[in-house]
């Protein structure tokens, strides 16, 4: 017979769990199921919480663009330096090689050229297709403004939707068109919008009045977009006060591509966003690389 002891009432006996799990390291992402955070963790470094995308996704409208006429020999010596690429379906199958694991956010959005009206998008990739393709985000653009505001609002919602059902976030993106003013304002309006219909993150432009307002009033990670070229003084400055103003990351593509030596650019933008450098001791780093090349 066993032994009396062996039968006690164990209800009252409670498993100490010690809590050292750290909390997800992305703003509003916390109560996100674990395969949206898996994902995601391919994008934004766990390390800082934040990520240096590398935007290639420009022939989608624009067809061949400056520094991309060669998609092939422009990425590949970049890829290693990006902790995300952002790029179309057609650029990944064709020319992005298969052993890259980082993060990788696909253009899931388009329709007409830059010949014609850029608000009149619709969704252009199907989930399962995304799936199939093993990538970490589905990027939409989102015409805040614009002609077709409430059809590009509707491919938001409906790829939120789709990204929910199978795990995989979502970057909403705040396009500007020539009409519309680029301030702090304008921002605030187009990025609360797509965070507040669901995006998991948001893409939009730095404005050098009152970002910090529009990081705040942003529920989830924010990522600049680099934008036109400019100098890499002024780009690596850029990037600089958006982290500092409370971004997570800057996903960046002409001001890289195009730049002069476009492998020391990237690890220079790493330095800032990563690293916390200066514009200043990013720039010297910058120069170094690019005399060494």
């Amino acid at each position: 017979m066993a032994d009396t002891d062996d039968l006690k009432d164990t209800h009252d006996y409670h498993l100490e769990i010690p809590q050292t799990a750290e909390p997800f390291p992305l703003k509003g992402c916390d109560n996100l199921d674990w395969g949206m955070k898996n994902r995601l963790s391919n994008i934004f470094s766990p390390a800082t919480g934040r990520t240096v995308m590398l935007a290639v996704d420009h022939g989608y409208f624009m067809g061949p663009t400056t520094g991309l006429e060669r998609i092939d020999v422009t990425i590949r010596p970049l890829l290693k330096y990006a902790d995300t690429l952002m790029c179309t379906r057609g650029v990944l199958r064709a020319l992005t090689p298969a052993t890259f694991t980082r993060g990788i956010s696909l253009r899931a959005s388009g329709g007409p050229s830059i010949l014609k009206e850029l608000s009149d998008e619709r969704i252009a990739v199907d989930i399962e297709d995304a799936l199939r393709l093993n990538v970490s985000a589905m990027a939409v653009q989102v015409f805040i403004g614009g002609e077709h505001e409430t059809q590009s609002i509707h491919n938001l919602t409906r790829l939120v939707d789709q990204g929910l059902r199978y795990g995989l976030p979502v970057l909403g993106v705040t396009a500007v068109g020539k009409e519309l003013t680029r301030d702090a304002k304008y921002m605030r309006l187009a990025t609360r919008i797509c965070a507040e219909l669901g995006a998991t993150f948001v893409k939009t432009y730095f404005v050098s009045k009152g970002f910090e307002t529009v990081t705040a009033a942003c529920p989830v990670p924010i990522v600049i977009a680099g934008g036109k070229k400019l100098p890499e003084a002024d780009a690596l400055t850029m990037a600089y006060q958006a982290i500092d103003q409370g971004a997570a990351g800057v996903d960046m593509g002409r001001n890289i591509f195009q730049s002069d030596a476009p492998a020391a650019m990237i690890q220079a933008v790493g330095k800032v966003v990563h690293e916390r450098f200066t514009p200043r001791e990013a720039y010297d780093f910058y120069l170094a690389l690019k005399n060494q090349a």
